[in-house]
């Protein structure tokens, strides 16, 4: 008999537990949209001494295309180096094989 009360008690808990979290996950955290107050316009508004401090996102943004642009360069110098490899390497295997043949 105390089996089936602790099976029940320990059911009811995860019930009420469930739904607890169901209960919390149907409301929203935002119901409706509210007007910014003075704070939050104040604290979104530009500030004129940060504005020497944006200038950063242009200049990494030149860095990254110099880089990106660079990567493309090494790449397609490598990608032409081992076609000049293998083209010469098959040049002198066909030069081999018709020294070979002519003996």
């Amino acid at each position: 008999m105390a089996f089936l009360l602790r099976q029940s008690s320990l059911a009811s808990h995860f019930r009420s537990s469930y739904q607890k979290t169901e209960g919390s996950m149907s409301v929203p955290s935002r119901a409706f949209h509210v007007e910014l107050g003075d704070r939050e316009k104040a604290l979104l508004a530009e500030d004129p001494s940060l504005r020497r401090f944006k200038s950063y996102k242009k200049s990494v943004w030149r860095l990254k295309r110099i880089g990106d642009v660079l990567t493309i360069v090494v790449v397609a110098g490598c990608c032409y180096e081992i076609y000049v490899k293998a083209v010469l390497r098959e040049e002198a295997r066909d030069k081999a094989k018709a020294a070979g043949g002519n003996k």
